[in-house]
């Protein structure tokens, strides 16, 4: 869903930069904490953007000016929570553009607050809500990263429409044209990329159990509604 360079109205690319900056400002805060009070966490969060740049960095032609990809940000929100995503997407989507003329930087706030943004809150979000009704882990897992990647196609959609509307319906038949063209890929992209994230969570759980349950990712008390969960139980 990277917006290709130069594509949008300069008022329009400098307004997602102005609201995008506040977030990037706030995760930079909370990652340079993070990596402050724990030093061990630093290969994880490498890893967590390694993977949202390369399934980024796979791309679909889909509405003009614009593509369709898996975002990867689902599984970075999960561990280390949106804010820190906020950092990891934009460092993603600024090499992308520099380096593989994949998005843009007069467009980099509108992919920036999209992607890096809204993606992960909503995958996070949604994340959050299944393991607190019960939800077994990978199963929360896979309809965070579906939702983190589904939400950004519909940010984009939007972005599109306010910039591009439509001569006779406007805003709205705009919204329904970039969104019908971009589900065309973006719902098979959007399963399997949480079939993936899944099957990394498996790995990270086999191999990294001790990280994950100091994220908070697995539950060890059983006091308080919660309840143990063990790695070998998890990766079943």
């Amino acid at each position: 869903m990277h917006i290709a360079e130069g594509f949008l109205p300069p008022a329009h690319a400098v307004a997602w930069g102005v609201v995008s900056a506040p977030f990037v400002v706030h995760g930079a805060r909370s990652l340079v904490r993070d990596v402050r009070e724990h030093p061990e966490s630093t290969l994880l969060l490498g890893a967590s953007g390694a993977f949202t740049f390369v399934l980024s960095a796979l791309k679909l032609p889909s509405v003009t000016g614009s593509c369709s990809h898996p975002t990867g940000t689902g599984l970075g929100a999960i561990l280390f929570r949106p804010p820190v995503m906020a950092v990891l997407g934009t460092i993603t989507l600024l090499f992308q553009a520099l380096l593989l003329a994949h998005g843009g930087l007069t467009t980099l706030g509108a992919n920036v607050f999209s992607m890096a943004v809204v993606g992960p809150w909503a995958g996070y979000g949604v994340y959050r809500l299944l393991r607190r009704y019960g939800v077994p882990l990978m199963g929360a897992v896979f309809c965070g990263a579906f939702a983190a990647d589904l939400s950004t196609y519909c940010v984009t959609s939007v972005q599109l429409a306010l910039a591009f509307p439509d001569p006779g319906s406007g805003f709205l038949g705009a919204l329904g044209k970039f969104g019908s063209i971009f589900a065309v890929t973006q719902i098979p992209l959007a399963v399997s990329e949480g079939l993936l994230t899944v099957l990394v969570m498996r790995l990270l759980v086999q191999s990294s159990s001790g990280e994950l349950t100091r994220l908070g990712v697995l539950v060890t008390s059983v006091g308080g509604g919660k309840r143990a969960e063990s790695a070998e139980a998890v990766a079943r």
